[in-house]
C-alpha cells in the first residue's frame, strides 16, 4: 500500500498537541501553547485545571483547546465527569476527550457505559467535539467492538485508542478495527506512543483522523521533503 501523500502542514492539522503530565509547571504550558500556534496544530490537549490558561495562550489562533475528562482511569462517577465537562467548556474548551467506564465495559454492563458517555454528551451539547477513550490495551477485540458501538450510539464524535497512561498505546491493528466498526460517520483518534513521522502516517493509513501526541514538533519536523 502506498504512503499517503501528506505535507508537514497537513499533518499538523491532524495533531492534538498533548501535555498531560501531572508535574508539568506553568512554564511548560507557555512553550507548549506557543508550539501549537507556531506549527498550526489542530488542538492543545490538557488536564481540565489548565484549560483556562491554555485558552488564553492560544486565543486569536485557529488552535482548539481540548480537555480530558475522567482522566486517566475512567472510574469517576458520571455526574463528576459531566461537571468536569461543563467547567472545561466554561473555561474555553471546545473539545473533550473522556475516558469511558472501563470496569463497567469489562463487566458487560453496557447500559452503565452508555449512560456515562451520554452524561458527558449532554453536558457538552452543541458544537463541542466529544472523543471517547476506550483504552484498547485493556480490552479484548470483542470489548473494543462493543466500546466503539456504544460510543457511536451515545452520540460521541470520535472514538480514541488510549490515554497513554496505561500498559500500552495505539496500534495500527486497533485503529483499523475501530475504523471498521464506526464507519465514516465518526472520527478515530490514535493516541499513545506515537513519536515519529512514520508512526503517525501508519496510523492515518489505518484510518485515524487525529493523532494525539506529545511529540508533535518532532513528528512535523521529521516530515520528508
Amino acid at each position: 500500500m502506498d504512503k499517503p501523500k501528506m505535507s508537514a502542514s497537513e499533518m499538523s492539522k491532524r495533531i492534538d498537541h498533548t501535555l498531560l503530565k501531572p508535574e508539568a509547571p506553568r512554564s511548560s504550558f507557555d512553550s507548549f501553547c506557543s508550539e501549537a500556534v507556531q506549527y498550526g496544530f489542530k488542538a492543545v490537549c490538557v488536564n481540565s485545571a489548565w484549560v483556562d490558561y491554555a485558552a488564553q495562550k492560544v486565543r486569536g489562533s485557529e488552535v482548539a483547546v481540548c480537555a480530558v475528562v475522567g482522566f486517566p482511569l475512567g472510574a469517576t462517577h458520571h455526574a463528576a465527569k459531566a461537571f468536569e465537562a461543563e467547567k472545561a467548556i466554561e473555561d474555553g474548551a471546545t473539545e473533550l476527550d473522556m475516558v469511558l467506564n472501563i470496569g463497567a465495559l469489562k463487566d458487560g454492563d453496557l447500559k452503565t457505559v452508555e449512560a456515562d458517555i451520554r452524561a458527558v454528551r449532554q453536558a457538552a451539547a452543541g458544537p463541542t467535539v466529544l472523543k471517547v477513550i476506550i483504552e484498547t490495551c485493556l480490552l479484548t477485540d470483542e470489548e473494543k467492538i462493543r466500546a466503539c458501538e456504544i460510543t457511536k450510539h451515545a452520540g460521541a464524535d470520535f472514538v480514541k485508542t488510549s490515554t497513554g497512561f496505561s500498559s500500552g498505546g495505539a496500534t495500527v491493528e486497533d485503529v483499523a478495527l475501530m475504523r471498521r466498526i464506526v464507519g465514516h460517520e465518526m472520527g478515530v483518534k490514535a493516541s499513545g506512543g506515537i513519536k515519529d513521522w512514520l508512526a503517525a502516517v501508519a496510523m492515518i493509513k489505518a484510518g485515524a483522523d487525529r493523532i494525539g501526541t506529545s511529540a508533535g514538533v518532532v513528528i512535523v519536523e521529521s516530515a520528508p521533503d
